[in-house]
């Protein structure tokens, strides 16, 4: 569809993105950072039970994922958990919630970025070729690439984002088929290390960002088909695929490598378990090979999906001038959040110079899940103040779910290391400083938008099933 203008005459995002592409960015964003960058980060802390640890994250961010779906479908704005806590906070708890979701977009760019860098170095190193330079320049120039790809067209970030997520499930698809028949169960004894059960939960915490991703497909929601129907269809979509993704390749990189070299193998940990048991195939080589472009495949499209998402948090809070008016502007020509995407862009480029990977993981992961614990609540408390709002989905066993959303978010919290918090709060206190110096100038409250809960149609229950 074509460019839209809202009712107050700026020009709106267009609507260029169905039910596939918004899936895809979400099943995109996930399937990359957990299997191909901190799969063996978290197998050298659990040992075998790292299969449990994301088995036990599914869960845990299901319960946000309902939150996100039925708010996605009430208030349908681009920015995510940002325009949700917006609708229902006041300016300041708004303004922290899109700060730490924008920053958390933009490390896990970093985070993807710097993954990429690893394994395509590996993938080129099966070839027999040894790449001129530090891992590091490549990281920053697929940034680099993928940013002028999104600053120039939605429409074409969102197709790659399609394109690239089905080659890399279908790669992984070849490495269950061949593993699944040779992989040892013996390789799981014994199950926990040596630190017992309680080791699970620091795993969890720097693992969580694996399952940041459903909540990218409601920042685009402006630009989504049909979206209050769409938008939880496609977040249920996501996280179902790829827990079962996940949990499926895990248990064959361990039932075939072994956790204790799997925590050896670092980031390439997945393609290292390709090399025991897949077949070399014509024109392509080993199987390891195809794991490694398949890695590379599964790195690109998680950061394609995170500066999507980043740009559009700014653009939102932009847009509601809790930042800078022109991040909330549309470029002119190519209809794109272009100053966001650049301001997203800078801050990535730094982090993958600046910050060592896993620092980056648990930033990423501790942002994450101080979002969701708030997007839970915000859940709780528009269910309050609009009981009678007509919501298209609806969570099932509320308030359970959004409580038990809080409480688990909170617990993998207290477990990530003193160190990251500390830079947390080092970046929460860089936003209050933005934050006083915006309200100065009459930006920090923001100019709340005219509210679109009360424009989202329901759900027409009888026309679906005809």
């Amino acid at each position: 569809m074509g460019e839209t203008v809202s009712k107050a005459g700026e020009r709106a995002p267009a609507t260029s993105l169905g039910l596939l592409d918004a899936t895809m960015v979400g099943i995109g964003a996930m399937i990359g950072a957990g299997i191909f960058v901190l799969t063996g980060l978290a197998a050298n802390i659990a040992g075998p039970a790292v299969i449990a640890v994301f088995a036990l994250n599914g869960v845990v961010t299901s319960f946000t994922a309902l939150a996100y779906a039925e708010l996605a479908a009430a208030i349908p704005r681009n920015g995510g958990g940002y325009a949700y806590v917006r609708e229902v906070f006041s300016a300041p708890v708004s303004f922290v919630m899109g700060w730490t979701r924008w920053f958390t977009y933009m490390i896990a760019g970093a985070l993807y970025a710097l993954g990429f860098a690893s394994n395509f170095v590996e993938f080129a190193h099966i070839y027999g070729f040894d790449l001129p330079g530090p891992p590091v320049v490549y990281a920053l120039l697929v940034v680099v690439v993928f940013v002028a790809l999104n600053a120039l067209s939605t429409a074409a970030s969102g197709g790659a984002e399609t394109v690239i997520t089905l080659v890399k499930i279908a790669i992984l698809g070849v490495f269950v088929a061949f593993g699944l028949s040779v992989a040892r169960v013996d390789e799981f004894q014994p199950f926990f290390p040596e630190a017992g059960p309680i080791a699970l939960l620091p795993a969890m915490g720097l693992t969580f960002i694996a399952f940041q991703g459903y909540d990218l497909i409601a920042t685009v929601t402006e630009e989504v088909e049909n979206p209050t129907v769409n938008i939880p269809r496609a977040i249920i979509l996501s996280v179902v695929v790829t827990v079962v993704v996940y949990l499926l390749v895990i248990f064959v990189a361990i039932g075939t490598l072994g956790a204790e070299a799997l925590g050896a193998a670092g980031e390439t940990a997945v393609a290292r378990a390709a090399e025991g048991f897949m077949p070399t195939f014509p024109l392509v080589g080993t199987g390891a090979a195809i794991i490694a472009f398949g890695a590379v495949f599964s790195t690109i499209s998680a950061l394609n999906a995170v500066v999507i998402g980043s740009s559009r948090v700014a653009f939102a809070m932009g847009r509601e001038r809790q930042l800078p008016a022109a991040l909330g502007r549309l470029h002119h020509r190519y209809g794109t959040p272009f100053v966001g995407i650049l301001a997203s862009a800078a801050v990535m480029l730094v982090a993958v110079v600046v910050v060592p990977i896993q620092v980056v993981g648990n930033l990423a992961s501790l942002f994450s899940l101080l979002g969701f614990t708030i997007v839970n609540v915000a859940v709780i408390r528009l269910r309050r103040q609009q009981p009678d709002l007509r919501r298209p989905f609806e969570m099932p066993f509320y308030p359970y779910t959004p409580i038990l959303g809080i409480g688990c978010n909170l617990l993998l919290g207290f477990f990530i290391d003193p160190f990251t918090w500390a830079l947390a709060l080092g970046w929460l206190a860089v936003g209050g400083v933005v934050y006083l110096l915006l309200a100065r100038r009459g930006y920090g409250e923001g100019e709340r938008r005219e509210s679109v809960i009360a424009e989202a149609e329901p759900l027409d229950l009888e026309d679906e099933h005809k």
